[in-house]
């Protein structure tokens, strides 16, 4: 039993990372000795649970159900080792972050830093970067996301929302005339997030009607704060989040373009691996960024 207990085990830890490779090296074991223990675990059951090809692995039917079994067992003996040893208490460990460029400027490092202040035992590397980085791929723990709409699903929870404003320089608006409607903005000089700009731009009243548009980006960036300082330098006009446009337009660098205008919030949402232990030390992070007041 203790044989099957174990070949469990490295069977969902190789799920988890996708590969022989991936498991083995977390488990300081060999890819062959993943492979056997997994085929031996096959031929006990007597049934197929992972079909192998050169590029990935694919559960079947029956690996789906021992890996559910697995994981639920695997969460019940984690959950009473972390009450017997009392690490809940005191959890120590090491977590990899990755989250958008622009959060370095909100609340979201308060929350961050608090938590930190709360663990002094954890240790943390914190990874800003508005290139979307998966979890697995990249080794990281947790991935802090913008989202226009929601999403709703077991390893994601919504920490908080982001107004968005559209903003240019006073130069910049200085040479165009006056508009009060969006769709005066088409052929305007736009500055856009290269990984979003294809999804277009929605402007709204309370009560309103509600314009798109789908203006032709001049320039392109793949860092939120690069719009701002571009913006600034009277390249064009571009939506920021409003937490890092409030200091331009305090220091008279920006001005909000049709500020009676609304632009559709983001929602920032956290998102794990679906392996994470739920008394571990991610969800423990989860915990404590949704319940920062932002």
């Amino acid at each position: 039993m203790i044989d099957r207990l174990r070949q469990m085990a490295i069977f969902a830890k190789t799920i988890d990372h996708g590969s022989f490779r991936g498991a083995a090296n977390e488990l300081k074991l060999s890819p062959s000795v993943v492979s056997h223990h997994i085929s031996q675990l096959e031929e006990h059951l007597g049934v197929t649970l992972i079909y192998r090809s050169t590029r990935k692995l694919t559960l079947t039917a029956d690996g789906e159900r021992l890996l559910a079994a697995t994981r639920n067992m695997l969460d019940a003996v984690e959950d009473e080792l972390l009450d017997i040893s009392g690490t809940s208490r005191d959890p120590s460990g090491e977590l990899r972050v990755t989250l958008p460029s622009a959060l370095s400027q909100s609340k979201l490092t308060d929350a961050i830093a608090a938590f930190m202040e709360q663990y002094p035992r954890v240790r943390l590397t914190l990874d800003f970067s508005d290139a979307k980085k998966e979890l697995i791929d990249h080794g990281f723990d947790v991935a802090i996301r913008f989202w226009l709409k929601r999403k709703k699903s077991p390893t994601t929870r919504k920490l908080f929302t982001v107004d968005r404003v559209l903003v240019a320089s006073p130069d910049y608006l200085k040479s165009k005339s006056t508009i009060e409607h969006p769709s005066a903005l088409q052929e305007w000089d736009w500055l856009a997030l290269s990984p979003v700009h294809t999804k277009g731009i929605r402007f709204s009243k309370i009560d309103g009607p509600v314009v798109k548009i789908k203006p032709n980006a001049r320039v392109f960036a793949n860092d939120v704060r690069s719009l701002y300082r571009l913006a600034a330098n009277g390249l064009g006009v571009t939506t920021i989040p409003k937490f890092l446009a409030a200091q331009g337009v305090n220091q008279n660098l920006l001005e909000y373009v049709l500020p009676d205008w609304q632009l559709d919030q983001l929602h920032v949402f956290a998102e794990w691996p679906s392996h994470a232990p739920k008394h571990g030390l991610i969800h423990l992070l989860v915990n404590n960024l949704s319940e920062f007041d932002y």
